[in-house]
């Protein structure tokens, strides 16, 4: 083995452990955007997964002879300290393709170790390199579905953070071809809501002089907007306004707001958690699990039932993307 080989070899190795600190430190902030406990779980191990690469790449550093470094560990921290306040004014989408990019600078160049670690007859550089590849390609499908998922209308496996809705709407509205359409939602829902607003505005700030609104009064309130959302949808199919209805009808389901019998699932309100899960499982299109999802979470909060349907938007996900 030269001495120029090892040289690269180590220079990798640097890159590749800046890299994978960042890689740790991003994992622990998207657990906190976990959308269930199993994703949670799942980011968690990766964080520790990650944690334990970078220990594996020190080790092999140090065992070609290099320096103890603690200064690229700390820039590979601060790289994501820097990244997740800038993220919070984009999309949810742009933070996860700047973290499938990151994966995929790991991956190609645990590839170019492997070649490295190969022509220069390390087989303990050889046999880390593999472990890189096969994590980081694990990762990059895994980024690929929640990615795919959010592109099919989510919920995605990872949630936004609230700057991250803020600027998921805006992005939205900035690109919206006839903002006569959007006006024409307003209206709607401003017409039905008008004689309500009064009385949800006077309940609010009772609540707010309370120190926060009591369950009952939340619900309350929940079921106003509820029945404020259909009506508006009403107002607009009996008017022949197919398009306001519609843009309605995606509200009232991304708020779990449909009633049992709009559910794609019949009887849904009776089924029992197992029964829910099984015919989850039977679902083909995201629009129907994701209502069913927004409805769980809504009005149930059955958390098996949450992953189930989850899981279910995974694959469909998976499957479009070809992953």
């Amino acid at each position: 083995m030269t001495e120029t080989s090892t040289s690269k070899i180590q220079a990798q190795l640097r890159i590749l452990l800046q890299l994978t600190n960042t890689e740790a430190q991003v994992a622990q902030v998207r657990t906190a955007q976990a959308r269930t406990d199993a994703v949670r779980r799942e980011l968690t191990e990766n964080g520790q997964n990650a944690e334990e690469r970078a220990r594996l790449i020190s080790t092999a550093i140090r065992e070609l002879g290099g320096y103890q470094d603690v200064v690229t560990p700390a820039m590979g921290r601060i790289a994501a300290l820097v990244k997740t306040p800038l993220e919070q004014i984009e999309p949810l989408s742009e933070a996860l393709l700047q973290d499938l990019q990151l994966e995929h600078q790991l991956l190609d160049r645990a590839r170019y170790l492997l070649v490295l670690a190969k022509a220069a007859d390390l087989p303990r550089i050889t046999a880390l390199a593999e472990r890189l590849i096969e994590a980081h390609s694990a990762t990059v499908d895994w980024l690929t579905t929640v990615l795919a998922e959010e592109a099919l209308g989510g919920p995605a496996a990872l949630a936004p953070t609230p700057l991250q809705r803020v600027a998921n709407v805006a992005t939205r509205a900035a690109v919206l071809p006839n903002r006569l359409a959007v006006q024409s939602v307003n209206r709607s829902v401003h017409t039905v809501q008008r004689t309500a607003e009064q009385a949800r505005t006077r309940i609010a700030d009772l609540g707010g002089k309370a120190a926060g609104l009591a369950g009952g009064a939340r619900e309350v309130l929940t079921s106003g907007r509820n029945a404020s959302l259909e009506r508006a949808e009403r107002v607009a199919r009996r008017g022949g306004d197919r398009r306001t209805a519609e843009a309605v009808h995606e509200t009232r389901t991304e708020t779990g707001a449909l009633r049992a019998d709009e559910l794609p699932i019949k009887g849904y309100d009776n089924l029992t958690t197992s029964a829910a899960v099984a015919q989850i499982k039977k679902l083909t299109e995201v629009e129907d699990v994701r209502a069913i999802m927004a409805y769980e979470e809504a009005h149930k909060g059955r958390s098996g039932v949450a992953s189930a349907a989850q899981t279910r938007i995974a694959a469909i996900a998976k499957d479009v993307a070809g992953v």
